[in-house]
């Protein structure tokens, strides 16, 4: 028969030394108990903005008139546009815009001053890149402001009258790939990439700890295989996987939320390789370095979180500070959010998706080679 004991300080408190102890030992869910909230305070008190400023911008100037060029300059000025491309032909903005190399391309036609100050209200035609709604609405918001008030010094005296309540510019505004700036079709084909980042990486990090502790790893190393034909076999099984995860989605994104699909579906299936590898070559790196399966579990939190919040995924990319942004080119989802978007709302073909892809195939290397210097060749 069981006697009931009286409630010992002595006791409790030994066993509250107890888990401070044990969590001293356990580095790893310390770290993730310390780490994790310190990652989410700096990324989101910095990565968060709702008000991207300083976007680039490309000007065709057809017209090199002095009230063009004040136009030009009031843009430049303006907190919002940054001028870093002056284009000579309307194919080359589309080209860059279609490339993400600028948000919005500003075409100043030919004989701007001379209608002006006629008083015919030229037009100036700003296309933007509104793939991202949130990246280019203020901006697109604060175009009428700037374009009215752009010639206040030069609209005195005999050409006061041009500065009617209409204004003395013709502003259109063409919000290309989705011009009714829904967000689904931003946010969902994007989704895509955050799907196979969580699953890929959390699925193979277990890969070689689980092998580990149960007990088959010693099948493995009495075998005759290299380490780089174990990391590689054990990565191909699961991009079949990740192909079953991306037709999911896709079918998920045209038949519910009717996103478009502008481009070349094998193009997209043979890009998305090299982005699966990558995050497969993660998920085995983190297997080789964590000591147990819980260890393998908390380490991909660690990748998780900066590759959603400085992907572009959650906030408009050029929103964030430089350092943010410089993160942000290292992480492989953010080069394939923009092959994705490319190829789904652009039509993007190889030679503008090319260059984010080789980023994400140079990440995928570096972490396979990490992964094969890791791989214990023993049981010590």
């Amino acid at each position: 028969m069981k006697t009931w004991r009286a409630f010992s300080p002595a006791r409790f408190w030994a066993m509250i030394y107890k888990e401070f102890i044990q969590m001293r030992r356990d580095r790893m869910t310390f770290g993730l108990m310390i780490g994790v909230p310190l990652i989410q305070l700096i990324l989101f008190g910095f990565a968060i903005n709702s008000d991207p400023k300083h976007l680039p911008a490309a000007v065709l100037m057809a017209d090199n008139g002095p009230q063009a060029r004040t136009l030009l300059h009031a843009i430049s000025n303006s907190a919002y546009f940054d001028v870093v491309r002056q284009l000579k032909t309307e194919e080359e903005g589309h080209a860059v815009l279609a490339r993400g190399e600028v948000q919005f391309v500003i075409n100043i036609p030919r004989n701007f001053s001379r209608d002006l100050l006629r008083g015919d209200r030229p037009a100036v035609l700003v296309e933007a890149d509104a793939t991202d709604p949130g990246a280019t609405g203020n901006a697109l918001g604060a175009l009428p402001v700037i374009f009215n008030n752009a010639l206040q010094n030069d609209l005195k005296g005999p050409l006061a009258f041009l500065s009617g309540t209409a204004g003395p510019i013709d502003l259109r505004v063409h919000a290309l790939y989705n011009p009714e700036a829904i967000t689904q079709y931003n946010i969902v084909p994007a989704l895509m990439g955050v799907v196979l980042t969580m699953t890929m990486v959390a699925i193979t990090a277990l890969a070689i700890t689980r092998e580990r502790e149960s007990g088959t790893m010693e099948n493995l190393l009495s075998m005759p295989t290299r380490p780089i034909e174990v990391m590689v076999g054990k990565i191909i099984p699961y991009i079949l996987v990740g192909y079953i995860q991306m037709s999911l989605v896709l079918a998920a994104a045209y038949a519910i939320f009717h996103v478009p699909i502008v481009g070349s579906l094998p193009l997209l299936f043979t890009v998305s390789l090299v982005f699966i590898a990558a995050n497969l070559a993660v998920g085995i790196t983190f297997s080789t370095v964590a000591q147990n399966q819980r260890q393998a579990m908390q380490m991909p939190v660690f990748f998780f979180l900066p590759s959603i919040l400085l992907s572009g995924f959650m906030f408009p990319f050029r929103g964030m500070p430089l350092w943010c942004q410089w993160i942000g080119e290292t992480l492989p989802l953010t080069h394939f959010l923009r092959i994705v978007r490319g190829i789904l709302l652009k039509g993007n073909g190889l030679a503008e998706v090319t260059a984010e892809l080789w980023q994400i195939a140079l990440f995928a290397a570096v972490a396979l080679l990490i992964a094969v210097k890791r791989y214990r060749q023993t049981l010590d």
